[in-house]
């Protein structure tokens, strides 16, 4: 594995990135079972201005400013949260563009959705994936977040299991 070069753990900074954002989203999770041009969640993915006027969009950029992934923090309750506790806060559309995979990325802005979490004083992070997206569940394993099969949902074309993240605890 090659150095990659620095990045920065940041917010949504502008409309242009977040255009680039939707698109490296939409490119991430294109593919996934259930996922076919014209899904209307694809449609959401891309839509990454829509989430940054109701959550908190973080990016990973190199020194150029090239946007190597981002993830989407829902710090409450609101129309992006899929918990129901006003105390918890959760993560979605963690996406990493092919050519940062491997590199730390995906980790890196997970944890920053812990620490922003954790910083704020919330009591859970909930996040929500497919059997496919293996790799992120290794990053999740890794970072402390169980399987919570009781909040896994069925959406017409995707089956997403559910991870939480104790935060009151230390680690």
């Amino acid at each position: 594995m090659t150095d990659a070069p620095p990045l920065q753990i940041r917010e949504l900074r502008s409309a242009e990135e977040a255009r680039a954002l939707g698109e490296l989203t939409v490119e991430a999770y294109m593919g996934l079972a259930g996922l076919a041009p014209g899904s209307p969640y694809l449609d959401e993915l891309g839509d990454v201005e829509r989430r940054a006027a109701t959550a908190v969009v973080l990016v990973a950029a190199d020194a150029t400013g090239r946007l190597a992934g981002g993830v989407t923090y829902v710090p409450g309750l609101g129309p992006y949260a899929e918990f129901d506790d006003a105390d918890d806060a959760g993560l979605r559309m963690l996406a990493v563009a092919p050519a940062y995979r491997g590199r730390g990325v995906g980790t890196a802005l997970v944890q920053a959705c812990v620490d922003r979490a954790r910083a704020e004083g919330r009591r859970r992070l909930w996040l929500h994936t497919t059997e496919e997206m293996a790799g992120a569940q290794r990053i999740y394993a890794r970072l402390g977040f169980r399987r919570a099969p009781e909040a896994d949902l069925h959406l017409a074309d995707l089956h997403l299991l559910a991870y939480v993240r104790d935060l009151s605890g230390a680690g």
